[in-house]
This record gives C-alpha cells, structure tokens and sequence, in this order.
C-alpha cells in the first residue's frame, strides 16, 4: 500500500484522506500515519514506493501511545536498515515568576525570560539580577515600593528566534493574563517568527504553581511528545490545580491595580486575613478570615478535600521571606498527608511587590 502525493514511478500512489489514521503493512512492519497539519518547514506529503523500499517523508509515529514527529528517509525492508530517523525537539520556555530553581532548570532543560523590578532608575530582573532576599532586603530600604515590568515582545523574538537554531517547536507558558501582559506578549511574538513553531499557554496562575505546568511539559518534551500532546496534558492539569494564598498587607496587591480598591479598604477596616485565590484570571478574595492561623487551617482543609481520596497530589508550599514558618508547615502537614509531595519555594521579586513581605500560601494539583 502506498502513501499519498502521486510521483514518478509510483504507479499505485494515491491520495490518502487528511485527519485520518491509516495502518500501512509492508512486508509484516506496520506504519501508523496521521495526516495533519505538519510544523513549518515540514512537507505536507508522504512520498512511497512499493517493494523493499519505502521512500518516506514526514509522518507521526506511534510508540506507547505517544506521538513523535519523525523523518525516515530510506526504510530497506529487506535488510531492516533505518538510515536516517530524526525526532521532532520541543523546547519548554517560561517567564521567571515560574520560580523554577535554576539548577531544576538546567536539568529538565527549561528556558526562561525574565520579568523585571524596578527601584527608582534601576532595573533588575527577577532570577538573574536580583534574588529574593535580596529583594526584601532592599525594599525595607527604599521610600516607595518597585514597580514591575514585563518581558518586551523583542526579547520574545529573539529568544524564539534562538531556539529555532536548535527546536522545531516551543511551548510558551506563563503566568495568568489577568495580572500581566507577558502572555499576550509571548503570542504577538509568535505570529512575528516563521522559522519556528509557537504554541503559547495562560497557565491562568503564577508562581510555583505555574511552574507544575512546566516541570510537566518538560518532561514530556524530553520524552518526545509533541506540542499538541503536551497543552493536552497542561489543560487535564488544569482541572485539579488549586492555590490558595493570604497576605499581610492588602494594600500592596490595591496598588499594584491586582486587586480591587474596595475589597482592600473593607479588608484593612475589618482587621481580615482573607484567602485570596484566582478566579477567571484575576487575583480575587476567596473567603474572609479574622485570624492568619484560621485562615491557614481552612487552606488545609481545602487540601483534605482533595487529599482524602488518596490521589497522588503534588503540593508547594510558598513564601514571601518567611522561610522558617513555611518550613515548619510544610513538615506538619507532610506527616499530615502521605499521598501528598511537598515542595517549598517562594514568592519572588515581581509578584512579592505585588503580595508584599509575610504572605504565606500553598498550591496543589492530583498527578
């Protein structure tokens, strides 16, 4: 059987319906095709001969109920010689309020834009610049709080246009369009390069919650999944994720435009700890609470409800220069709740500004 795009000495080649699977039997080897639209680049058509040899373009092979773009140029059925086989490489890019330790970054080979801070004429990037103790350090030291800003849309371009020396595709993941235009940024940029295949993800959160999605994605790209595969498996994720979180200081999400004047005036009169939460994108109260620790007992009570089916759940634990408190509760409810994995990471420099020092929250999702 032969495969679509009809060509000289190809007398049975025909054309194969698109957004179809077929099974090809040749000489007892079964090659299982999808027709779809293939990454730029790529021809759009199988070529085939009958006989001991297969002359094959693109197609997508099916292993282990994965999909991986491959490149076979020769198939000798007879001598069973592959000659050429190349797999299709994603790469994973992130913004920096991921808040993925650079070492985890190196190891899953996971790329990163910075957003910035800025104190009076001074910019720093988050990650790179500037750590989060130092941060908090400097803003005790300063009159005004910093300012945030997001990654220019050329620092997009040039990044994507870097990987595709070495990529065929990338999946951008970043933090909640509600709160930040990195997002929108990191799509315009895409619709500007060609030589690469952009596929942008609004993980509709921040932080190290953010960062499940792309530890995930990752792992799948180094496992040869393909994009399409890879944003299936971020938006199933998104289905359990959960991240509740308080602050000390309403204030500094009111002025930061993250949350709503009146809610942090009523707030602020009522002497609350409310749990904040995102909603539709956007950072909103989720309940109101009098006390810091009523308010991290009902958190816990919100894991339980998940945790009590013993699911697996991957949990962190996250911080705004309190590490020793958040340490401490981490530890009490990893005795608390086997089925659950608990990380502990911190509230950087961008979303800090925004949070304020104190703020203390946890984020989970079922595995």
């Amino acid at each position: 059987m032969c495969l679509p795009s009809r060509t000289a000495g190809s007398k049975s080649a025909k054309k194969y319906n698109m957004n179809k699977w077929d099974a090809i039997e040749v000489n007892c080897i079964s090659f299982f095709y999808m027709k779809r639209e293939l990454p730029l680049g790529v021809k759009r058509h199988i070529k085939a001969h009958n006989g001991s040899r297969i002359y094959i373009g693109y197609n997508i092979l099916m292993q282990n109920n994965h999909f991986s773009y491959k490149m076979v140029n020769i198939i000798d059925i007879e001598k069973m010689i592959i000659r050429q086989v190349l797999l299709m490489k994603t790469a994973v890019l992130t913004d920096s309020t991921a808040y993925i330790p650079k070492t985890l970054r190196e190891q899953l080979n996971i790329h990163m834009v910075p957003l910035s801070v800025v104190f009076g004429n001074e910019t720093y990037r988050e990650e790179i610049d500037i750590r989060a103790d130092e941060f908090y350090e400097e803003v005790k030291k300063e009159e005004k709080l910093p300012t945030t800003s997001q990654p220019p849309i050329g620092l997009f371009v040039e990044t994507f246009s870097e990987l595709a020396k070495e990529y065929d595709a990338v999946v951008s993941i970043h933090l909640s369009s509600g709160i930040s235009g990195t997002f929108q940024g990191a799509v315009a940029a895409g619709d500007m390069v060609e030589e690469i295949e952009v596929h942008c993800f609004d993980s509709e959160i921040s932080c190290s919650v953010q960062g499940f999605y792309v530890i995930e994605a990752a792992k799948m790209a180094q496992n040869g999944a393909t994009p399409e595969q890879i944003i299936e498996r971020l938006e199933e994720i998104k289905k359990s994720v959960r991240a509740y979180f308080m602050v000390d200081d309403l204030n500094h999400l009111q002025r930061g435009g993250r949350l709503g004047s009146a809610q942090a005036i009523i707030g602020s009169l009522l002497k609350v700890k409310p749990i904040l939460h995102f909603q539709d994108k956007m950072i909103v109260p989720f309940e109101k609470i009098r006390t810091s620790k009523k308010a991290l007992k009902r958190i816990v009570d919100l894991l339980e409800e998940d945790a009590k089916s013993g699911e697996p759940i991957e949990a962190v634990i996250i911080h705004a220069n309190r590490e020793s408190d958040a340490r401490e509760w981490m530890e009490e409810l990893a005795a608390r709740f086997p089925n659950v994995n608990f990380e502990l990471s911190y509230f950087g420099p961008v979303i800090g500004t925004h949070l304020g020092e104190g703020a203390l929250g946890m984020g989970w999702y079922k595995k």
